[in-house]
């Protein structure tokens, strides 16, 4: 694979507005398609914003109005802003593009990263991402005197978390000892070439999550590296050690079209000119 080139676009007080790294997303883009330009990762942080993939249910978002911008990734919604450093590496893929071996990649690296800072963290199935794991159910503190038995998110599909308080807000999801995840994936594949990618909770304020249903998952929250390790943690110093990774992931990684059976050329149904993608992972 091609070294992976790394763009800053913008970080603290130079933060990008969504829009406008969406907009540098769709150039690179275009450029990695016509082979301009190698494999580029664009790294920043953004101002607050809810971003919604195409599976969002409007159960999922914010009850106050707060405004959303529907995008064109997997997953759901979820929420970006200070603290949390995201990557969009826009890269080509060999076709028939295997979208859960890019994501699979992209969760590896993270994976690294948060060890290095001495946090383990790992996959959970059905459920794209790097997570920090709960403990068992039955030794989970239990929250207003009632049994984790009788947990509502589990048996209550019309459970909402955000009309019920700090004992079921994502953002408690430690002290609940619960699952949580610590950096979120959503990706678009066009043409073969990548677009989204990651976004890791280093030092955000997690509370903008209670505002929505992170992911579209009731039964766990989100966690950060800094409430995590209970020390401070600054983007400037977890960023090179994510090139690091990335650059040690994605350019080592032996890259191979998915696997078909018994098609030749176009899959059946497939439009000209776009790949097809797998069904998302329940989350964003």
């Amino acid at each position: 694979m091609s070294e992976l080139r790394f763009v800053h676009l913008g970080f603290g007080d130079d933060a990008v507005e969504y829009q406008a790294a969406w907009d540098e997303q769709r150039r690179v883009h275009t450029a990695r398609f016509a082979g301009e330009i190698p494999d580029t990762c664009l790294l920043l942080e953004h101002p607050p914003v809810y971003t919604a993939g195409r599976r969002t249910e409007d159960s999922e978002r914010p009850l106050d109005g707060t405004p959303v911008i529907d995008v064109d990734r997997g997953g759901k919604i979820t929420w970006h802003g200070p603290g949390q450093l995201v990557g969009y590496p826009i890269m080509q893929l060999p076709r028939p593009v295997d979208v859960v071996a890019h994501v699979r990649r992209l969760e590896e690296a993270l994976i690294r990263t948060c060890a290095e800072f001495g946090v383990e963290t790992t996959r959970v199935e059905g459920r794209s991402g790097v997570w920090v794991l709960g403990d068992p159910v039955e030794q989970r503190p239990a929250f207003g005197g009632l049994s984790l038995d009788f947990d509502p998110r589990l048996h209550d599909d019309e459970f909402d978390p955000r009309l019920s308080g700090p004992e079921y807000a994502p953002s408690n999801a430690g002290q609940r000892r619960e699952d949580r995840k610590l950096a979120a994936i959503g990706i678009r594949v066009a043409k073969g070439v990548t677009m989204h990618g990651f976004a890791l909770n280093v030092n955000p304020d997690n509370t903008w999550f209670d505002r929505i249903v992170p992911c579209g998952i009731r039964d766990a929250g989100v966690a950060s590296l800094a409430n995590e390790l209970g020390r401070d943690v600054s983007i400037a110093e977890v960023l090179p050690v994510v090139e690091r990774h990335l650059r040690e992931v994605l350019e080592n990684a032996d890259l191979r079209p998915r696997e078909v059976e018994g098609e030749t050329g176009l899959d059946a149904g497939r439009e000209p000119g776009r790949e097809p993608e797998p069904a998302p992972a329940p989350t964003a």
